[in-house]
């Protein structure tokens, strides 16, 4: 039994993309504030990361541009699916965050929301934007791994 099955956790969406711009130098979970029928949304799946971003304002950690479909059966209690929420992590957390930010150049960008039992977390990382030439080795790199893969299970 694994690490995550224990702790009863079920990914809901992932961030794809971001593995393929950014080097990932750091993974942090954090809590997300959200009204309720943000949570049955989240709770059916219909969710988006592709643009969303993190940035700090106000020794607050922001999660902009995360979209959340309206719950069906919310009617006048759905907010709005694009609107900034606020991301729960420890003060002295998210000042490191904002010195590492500032300073030395990075980013933070949402990995994956996930169901930790009845809780929506978040997957922060901090990352550092790839160049051109460091996503073309990636992508020969795993085209070569591929063709390895490939190359044995022929021969055996």
């Amino acid at each position: 039994m694994s690490n995550l099955e224990k702790q009863n956790v079920k990914i809901v969406a992932r961030n794809r993309e971001a593995y393929h711009e950014y080097f990932v130098e750091e993974e942090m979970e954090a809590g997300i504030e959200l009204c309720g029928t943000e949570v049955k949304s989240i709770r059916q799946g219909t969710l988006n990361l592709k643009d969303a971003w993190c940035g700090i304002k106000d020794g607050q950690l922001i999660l902009n541009q995360m979209h959340i479909s309206p719950y069906d059966h919310g009617n006048i209690f759905n907010r709005d699916p694009r609107r900034p929420r606020r991301l729960l992590m420890h003060k002295r957390e998210i000042m490191r965050l904002f010195g590492k930010v500032k300073q030395d150049g990075y980013s933070l960008i949402p990995l994956s929301v996930y169901l930790k039992g009845s809780l929506v977390k978040v997957k922060v990382g901090l990352c550092k934007g790839k160049k051109l030439y460091d996503k073309r080795q990636a992508a020969a790199e795993r085209d070569a791994k591929r063709q390895m893969d490939r190359a044995m299970k022929e021969r055996y």
